[in-house]
């Protein structure tokens, strides 16, 4: 007769399921590379031989390719789904369908990282720790606990070995762009696999995510608007980040609240984007919606809880100017302004018609802030439809025109307005965005950014920008 399971062995099972989870995911990392050289190779074998593409095709045959990563990958397509000509039209429309699902991590496993990050005796360091995680993203997932003196806390824990996972997704994300380049792309995109592998890197590196966190706690230390959780450096390391829990809301449960509370988050996550660029050269880069909640006041909705500082992005301030020259050549319609502004962010070898091109995309990015009435983001146009128009001119002028080369600053810049302009469609907030930015900038000067940059960066231990 076969005797009862112990506690011992079920919990030897557990942690052998979940290492068997992580090795099978390991395994399919290089599954997947041979499946994505195997898609590269056959297109390369057609073009050879002069066989016409069926690119849709081919972008399906890359995403079934690349969907068993689930992994940070996924975040670099939908990035790259805001950059015109950045892949081809039908390989972001695919890879932006593929969903991160990072395997959760059990109780079991949770037990044994929080050991390797702590200590044997890391339950004592806690009045209580929730096993089962509270929320979940590409690199790890989060845990509520209890501090001992009765502060709730949020605990983030990276998964385990995603230093390889990562540089598993890039060596893809490599393929993507070598298939791309045989596409006579309008872009080149060797700056932005520079800036993307940099940024994909320091989101691993938990310590400088707690200075990036503590830099904007110092930036909002008087706002009112926008709370930063504060990092509770006795139980963070590398791999985990320990801040207390800020109470708040999903940002889109309140789409059907009234258009004064609406616009108060809208102005809230105005604040929290270009008040750090402007004054000290740095935004945050993932306005993904799970990145806020909404704190209230008396049963409205007095700002926002900035919860996520893994995709920080500084800037030199030579960088800020630019960008404020931009947007003051295009309101000017000074033409000459607008060509040195693109030098300035680094763009090089501009030709009359990339010119053109390139400011087309800049009067939509800026085309709210352009406007001086109070307006909706889009103003009459659907949210489908934002922004499409403008990207499929953008897509044809560079494809006929380009390459041009994208200059690293401009991939999170883009990255991160687009994304901000989204948070404001689900809101449909309507406000005078021109008063906003224009409050924002109205005592931009060079020099004092650049002396704010200085200290507050060393204040949070944080380096400077090159």
């Amino acid at each position: 007769m076969n005797s009862a399971p112990t506690v011992s062995s079920i919990g030897k099972d557990c942690m052998s399921n979940e290492d068997n989870r992580f090795t099978a995911r390991a395994s399919r990392y290089a599954r997947v590379g041979t499946n994505v050289g195997t898609v590269a190779a056959r297109y390369a074998g057609q073009r050879l031989l002069g066989i016409e593409q069926d690119r849709d095709k081919a972008a399906r045959d890359l995403a079934m390719a690349l969907g068993g990563l689930k992994g940070p990958i996924m975040k670099v397509a939908q990035l790259l789904s805001t950059i015109p000509e950045a892949l081809p039209k039908e390989y972001a429309r695919e890879l932006a369908q593929l969903q991160s699902q990072a395997p959760a991590m059990g109780p079991a496993f949770v037990r044994r990282r929080m050991t390797a990050e702590l200590g044997r005796d890391w339950q004592s360091r806690f009045k209580s720790f929730e096993l089962q995680s509270a929320a979940s993203a590409s690199l790890g997932q989060v845990h509520r606990a209890v501090h001992p003196d009765g502060r709730n806390l949020a605990c983030k824990l990276q998964y385990p070995d995603m230093q390889s996972a990562v540089e598993a997704d890039l060596n893809q994300l490599k393929f993507v762009f070598q298939l791309h380049a045989r596409m006579e792309p309008g872009v080149d995109t060797k700056e932005i696999f520079t800036e993307i592998a940099s940024r994909l890197r320091e989101e691993l590196d938990y310590d400088l995510e707690a200075r990036h966190t503590r830099l904007y706690a110092d930036i909002f230390a008087d706002e009112p608007l926008i709370r930063v959780p504060e990092v509770i450096t006795e139980l963070s390391t590398g791999r985990l980040l320990t801040m207390n829990w800020l109470d708040g809301e999903p940002l889109l449960s309140f789409k059907e609240h009234s258009l004064e509370d609406r616009n108060q988050i809208a102005r809230a996550m105005f604040r929290a984007w270009w008040y750090p660029f402007s004054h000290h050269g740095v935004i945050h880069g993932d306005p993904h919606l799970g990145n806020y909640t909404v704190f209230s006041q008396d049963g409205r909705p007095a700002g926002i809880n900035l919860l996520d500082y893994g995709c920080i992005r500084s800037f030199p301030p030579t960088f800020v100017q630019g960008v404020v020259n931009l947007y003051q050549g295009l309101l000017a319609g000074d033409r000459d302004r607008v060509v040195a502004a693109y030098e300035e962010w680094g763009f090089r070898g501009l030709t009359d018609e990339l010119i053109d091109g390139l400011t087309v995309w800049a009067k939509f990015i800026y085309g709210p802030l352009l406007d001086d009435r109070e307006r909706t983001i889009a103003d009459q146009t659907t949210p489908g439809e934002y922004g499409r128009r403008e990207m499929m001119h953008v897509r044809k002028v560079l494809k006929e025109k380009g390459p041009v080369t994208v200059p690293r600053e401009f991939v999170f810049m883009d990255r991160a307005a687009i994304g901000l302009g989204g948070v404001f469609l689900h809101l449909d907030a309507k406000l005078n965005w021109y008063r906003l930015f224009n409050e924002t900038i109205e005592d931009f000067d060079l020099s004092t950014v650049s002396a704010r940059q200085k200290r507050a960066f060393a204040a949070a231990d944080v380096p400077l920008p090159v």
